[in-house]
């Protein structure tokens, strides 16, 4: 019975920033789980690269360019997603940005687009699909925000900010869609290789920032597979506005 639970065989996924990093593995984790997926990304030529290994798992996949900040935009990937797929049962709001910037060195550009990627998209795919899952009384949404919404770096403190940010407004919306059946909640990952990151923690402070780590390694973006499908299914009927921390203990430390 437990594992029933955790089968999403009929579900339609949409994961932003789903065709590379913690995206992927969130959008493959999900297909594995039995629904079908769709992916948006600002690139279609990753996102037809991904599309194509999600379809390995045998369900129906649709890769649509988005920018998740432009609100018409957004409104187009999710008529796109329901016109193709049905309806949207599984919201994942994973497309971000990083980037280093002290204070006062700081171009208001560079904080403008954290922003409006990491904190104006997500609430953007809140508001257009989240009206779709209340017309339905069915949903689940999941806010990728990250261990640095609680800790604290140099130079981070814009990227800090959304996804601090993105933990708030996951507690609001959970608030506000709680009696319309929809769970939503954050997911906090830590620090997992990616492309991305690989370099940085191939040379010697990457080495001496992960020896640093409580857990002393980096995470394995299989690792963060479960917790998704977790928050995603039928397990977290009762669980809204949380915050599920995947960090090897980072956030403790």
């Amino acid at each position: 019975m437990a594992a029933n639970c955790f089968d999403l065989t009929g579900r339609v996924a949409l994961v932003t920033g789903g065709s590379k990093g913690l995206g992927r593995t969130i959008a493959d984790a999900l297909a594995g789980a039995g629904a079908d997926v769709a992916i948006a990304s600002r690139t279609q030529a990753e996102l037809d690269i991904t599309a194509a290994a999600l379809q390995q798992h045998g369900r129906r996949v649709l890769a649509v360019t988005t920018d998740v900040a432009d609100e018409a935009s957004v409104q187009h990937m999710v008529q796109q997603v329901i016109d193709h797929l049905g309806h949207i049962d599984i919201l994942v709001n994973n497309a971000g940005i990083g980037g280093t910037q002290s204070v006062v060195d700081m171009e208001t550009t560079h904080w403008d687009q954290v922003m409006n990627i990491n904190l104006r998209g997500p609430m953007l795919c809140c508001k257009h699909v989240g009206a779709h899952m209340i017309r339905r009384r069915s949903g689940k949404v999941i806010n990728v925000a990250s261990v640095m919404a609680t800790r604290v770096a140099r130079y981070l403190s814009a990227y800090g900010a959304s996804k601090a940010a993105i933990v708030q407004l996951t507690r609001t919306v959970a608030l506000e869609w709680i009696r319309h059946n929809v769970q939503v909640n954050a997911l906090c990952p830590g620090y997992f290789l990616t492309d991305m990151n690989a370099e940085f923690f191939a040379s010697d402070r990457g080495r001496k920032f992960i020896a640093d780590l409580p857990i002393g390694r980096l995470g394995d973006t299989r690792e963060l597979a479960g917790a998704a499908v977790f928050l995603a299914s039928d397990a977290t009927n009762y669980i809204t506005g949380t915050t599920l921390y995947v960090d090897g203990g980072h956030a403790l430390a």
